[in-house]
């Protein structure tokens, strides 16, 4: 999100979270003040191989409530960002196959995991992987669901939604998007509307 018109539309639908990208390589790059959000939208910056000092100082620019880290950021690193106030949510990719040991560091120190799609960006690829991989998900620790999700998922999101893994919240972005960073409104509306019918 950058655009205060269409953060301001997409606020109206009260999503959860909203994220800021803070990685400067990314076409969907914030380089400018964000608004103030409802108080019940997490605003959520999404950082890469940051150094602390730039989360930390980004958390108290953008008053930003969660974190979401996209790099190969270690446990100690993400038990730091913890200390800073807010949510730590862990991404991890994933393509083919994935090793969910690599997970148990990082139980303690995250409040959330999210699973994407390996390629070749750290995220917003626009495209998805095998989710039937997940009936391997070895923990009880809630995750996001992202890559490549778009309208066309709603059937197999609800299947997902039948079985005991604890997915917590569905994370959308390229499938949604008219251009990098702006939200297309009226396809969103009906997918959040069916999403909470779930």
């Amino acid at each position: 999100m950058r655009e205060i018109v269409n953060i301001e539309a997409l606020a109206a639908l009260q999503p959860d979270y909203m994220g800021f990208i803070f990685w400067a390589p990314s076409s969907r790059y914030v380089d400018q003040p964000t608004p103030k959000l409802p108080a019940a939208i997490k605003k959520t910056g999404v950082f890469v191989d940051a150094t602390a000092d730039y989360i930390q100082s980004t958390i108290a620019e953008h008053q930003l409530k969660a974190v979401q880290l996209h790099g190969a950021e270690t446990p100690a690193y993400c038990e730091l960002v913890k200390e800073f106030g807010v949510e730590v949510i862990k991404a991890f990719s994933i393509k083919g196959q994935f090793d969910f040991d690599l997970l148990t560091p990082y139980e303690a120190c995250c409040d959330y995991f999210l699973f994407d799609t390996k390629g070749a960006l750290p995220g917003g690829n626009g495209y998805g992987f095998d989710w039937t991989l997940l009936k391997a998900y070895p923990s009880k620790k809630p995750f996001f669901l992202s890559g490549g999700i778009g309208p066309d998922e709603l059937k197999k999101i609800k299947e997902l939604i039948k079985t005991p893994l604890p997915l917590f919240a569905i994370d959308v972005n390229s499938k949604f998007e008219r251009s990098p960073g702006l939200k297309n409104i009226e396809l969103l509306t009906p997918f959040k509307q069916q999403l909470d019918e779930l």
